[in-house]
């Protein structure tokens, strides 16, 4: 049997791993789909009514227009990062997490099921957001791949970071910790609101070392063909932070960091 067979047992119980991820957080759709959608619109409408007519942003795009995918993918991410974290936090403090462990399940399956499931959630929720927005703002992307490829790495990204989140913390304080002084100083930091050259130079090179800003740059750019930076820089900051997230999740789970104690 070669490496990769071991590590994935064909036929096992990773497809109701991810069906339980997924019926999760669908099945109070209200609250996990729902809510970031309503949120993202009244963040639309207060920047909308303040702003709009008064910023030009890239020549002749509306505020609105530029504001719309940085919202999208700022909730996209955010809710990417809170199906894994949660999910994991609270079967821990229940005390159901053996029910995962006991199985034959190998930690790549388990990363697998939990990642998926959070790209599900973050998509879903970008969906909503674009949906209803288009109601009142007409806004298709001019390079479908790049928001595709985007949107995909981006909310893996924050998958792997909520699944490493979710396996450091053993209470939901430890776990706001992390949310609110990394994920939410990372989004709200990045230009979902505004353009990094509008920024005084020593910021703008602050933001370069952010790397959400590439990822909403980049999905901006699928949008509107035009970006703050090169749309291949972008690709490549956030393949290699996926890759850097991804290989972080894989070695805590393959370690049982928190699991096995």
């Amino acid at each position: 049997m070669n490496p990769l067979q071991q590590n994935i047992n064909f036929g096992s119980g990773f497809p109701t791993l991810l069906r339980k991820e997924l019926l999760r957080f669908w099945k109070v759709s209200l609250q996990t789909v729902a809510a970031p959608v309503m949120t993202a619109l009244l963040y639309l409408l207060v920047f909308a009514q303040v702003l709009e007519g008064r910023v030009q942003v890239y020549g002749t795009l509306s505020y609105v227009s530029f504001l719309m995918p940085g919202l999208m993918m700022m909730s996209m991410m955010q809710n990417a990062f809170a199906n894994p974290s949660s999910s994991l936090i609270q079967s821990r403090i229940t005390g159901n997490l053996v029910f995962v462990l006991l199985p034959p399940l190998s930690y790549l399956e388990i990363f697998g099921a939990y990642v998926l499931a959070g790209i599900v959630r973050g998509v879903c929720v970008g969906l909503g957001i674009w949906l209803v927005a288009m109601l009142f703002m007409p806004l298709w992307p001019v390079q479908p791949l790049w928001v595709v490829f985007f949107v995909i790495m981006s909310c893996g990204i924050f998958s792997c970071l909520g699944l490493v989140a979710g396996l450091w913390s053993e209470k939901f304080d430890q776990l706001a910790v992390f949310q609110n002084f990394l994920i939410m100083p990372a989004t709200f930091l990045s230009g979902v609101f505004y353009s990094i050259h509008s920024l005084p130079p020593f910021w703008q090179a602050v933001s370069h070392w952010n790397p959400v800003f590439y990822m909403i740059d980049g999905f901006r750019h699928g949008f509107f063909g035009i970006s703050d930076v090169s749309v291949w820089h972008s690709f490549a900051v956030v393949l290699c932070f996926f890759i850097l997230t991804s290989l972080l999740a894989v070695k805590l789970l393959a370690s049982g960091y928190k699991l096995r104690t």
